[in-house]
């Protein structure tokens, strides 16, 4: 009988790739990135080891939002402070910060703990479309 296969550390072979999310939803734009950070893309993917692959999104200013969720949708952060909470709607956070929008949609999805940190550290969202990653000679990836 033949053993499940444990990737380890070692052999580990990461890949770069670019993500237009120009016209696309951010939640499909965030599912398919978690997966390619994660790593669950590859026949060897193993659940305690950060085998994903670095991703570059271009274009976050660009991306979609559905139905209401432009005005409906609320982004909070607190400062710690007493009355330091701070609301957003998706539209500001679309106009002024895009790249934080596009990253906590992808955090969401990653795991919760050191490992999901280590993964989230692959991620490199940038608001047009040009990277100065062109020396690690990424692939561009096409979203399905």
């Amino acid at each position: 009988m033949k053993d499940t296969y444990m990737q380890r550390k070692e052999d580990i072979v990461r890949n770069w790739y670019v993500v237009d999310a120009e016209g696309q939803n951010l939640g499909r734009v965030a599912a398919q990135v978690s997966m390619v950070l994660m790593g669950k893309n590859k026949p060897t993917y193993t659940p305690h080891i950060d085998c994903g692959d670095n991703v570059i999104v271009i274009n976050a200013s660009k991306v979609n939002l559905t139905g209401k969720k432009l005005d409906n949708k609320i982004y909070y952060n607190h400062s710690g402070y007493t009355g330091g909470l701070r609301e957003r709607t998706a539209r500001e956070m679309k106009e002024n910060y895009p790249v934080e929008m596009i990253e906590r949609a992808v955090k969401g999805m990653l795991p919760k703990g050191r490992l999901g940190r280590q993964m989230y550290k692959k991620l490199f969202v940038y608001e047009n479309g040009e990277h100065p990653h062109m020396a690690q000679k990424p692939v561009e990836m096409k979203l399905k």
